[in-house]
């Protein structure tokens, strides 16, 4: 029986020339490295270039990766939308960390109550946390087309392309420098013009590939400033993004305080210190509304305090609460009250803000 079977083509001397070149360019480097043979240089602007984008390249890298661990904090997370990114698949909708507590705040309010009034706050805060969760997640999909995918495409495409014509024309420039030291090493030998002859062409052939690659690489170089004018476009892209995201969750909130409000419930007390301007933190101090603390003055809690008993109040470093004074008087505590929360609390522990 017969069997015809074809073989692959195979350039035996294409094979045998690469392995040459190969050999060639190793030989060169590795003198190169002990300092025994010449390298030819590349002028002052063409080293700027190859600077510039090496720059480029690291920091759109650390841009990117920063970008995305602060939209998607969990690396998991990432690594699965990396794999389903690369197989091109539909993954299936996750929630996010405030959806999920929208929900058990949803569900803890129904077993609650939703007639009473934790019941039913539990359930407005847990409306507005899956709003918040929501809107996170078309933030997230919003910055990675307009920011991270555009940084992307231009590392995997532009910068490695840069990268691969960077390589070739390393290669060309290891051919030349050996072809150079084949050239002197003739000039050197007496009557040996054939082989002087045919290191001249090699060396000629050489440098106009170098030269050729030398101006292709540049001309990729020089396109690097183009480049940062698109990403500076798709930064203020990114930059209202986050305009739109943070004005829609300041909404979300502002609407919830005032349902919240609207229920009735605890007097609201001033937020922790530190985050405001003093002028502007005086102002809300002295806003803050004592008609429903008749007798009580305000104090600001000069460092954390874990309640020892149930008699106690916990206090937290800058919260500001309001005391009284004990009846009958305690040389060591003060009546303290945290909206509906009342308690003894420390009078070292706190700086009165009422005379």
């Amino acid at each position: 029986m017969n069997m015809n079977i074809k073989m692959p083509d195979f350039d035996v001397k294409k094979f045998v020339k690469d392995a040459g070149s190969t050999l060639s360019r190793v030989v060169q480097l590795t003198e190169e490295k002990l300092g025994t043979s010449e390298k030819t240089e590349m002028d002052a602007h063409f080293e700027h270039l190859t600077e510039r984008s090496d720059c480029t390249r690291t920091w759109t890298e650390k841009i990117v990766r920063d970008t995305e661990a602060a939209l998607i904090p969990n690396p998991a997370n990432r690594v699965e939308d990396y794999i389903f990114e690369k197989i091109e698949k539909q993954k299936s909708k996750r929630l996010s960390n405030l959806e999920y507590l929208g929900l058990d705040m949803i569900e803890g309010g129904g077993e609650f109550g939703q007639d009473g009034p934790y019941g039913s706050a539990l359930i407005k805060v847990g409306q507005a946390e899956q709003k918040l969760g929501s809107n996170e997640r078309d933030f997230i999909g919003s910055a990675g087309m307009c920011f991270i995918q555009p940084l992307k495409k231009f590392l995997e495409g532009e910068m490695k392309t840069i990268t691969k014509e960077k390589g070739i024309l390393e290669s060309k420039r290891l051919d030349l420098d050996a072809c150079k030291n084949r050239v002197r090493k003739a000039r050197s030998m007496l009557g040996q013009q054939t082989l002087l002859e045919q290191a001249e062409r090699d060396l000629r052939v050489a440098q106009s590939e170098f030269d050729r690659q030398a101006e292709i690489t540049k001309l990729l170089l020089e396109g690097i400033s183009t480049t940062q004018a698109t990403h500076l476009r798709h930064l203020h892209a990114f930059v209202e993004s986050q305009v739109r995201y943070y004005g829609q969750c300041n909404k979300i909130m502002n609407d919830l305080q005032r349902e919240l409000a609207s229920l009735g419930g605890p007097q609201p007390y001033v937020p922790v210190a530190g985050y405001e301007e003093d002028d502007e933190l005086a102002g809300r101090l002295n806003s803050v509304d004592l008609s429903g603390n008749s007798g009580y003055k305000r104090a600001r809690v000069l460092c954390s305090y874990d309640a020892k008993d149930g008699t106690e109040l916990n206090l937290t470093s800058n919260e500001v609460i309001f005391v009284c004074e004990c009846n009958p008087p305690n040389s060591d505590y003060m009546n303290g009250k945290q909206g509906l929360l009342k308690g003894l609390v420390p009078k070292a522990f706190l700086e009165l803000l009422d005379d």
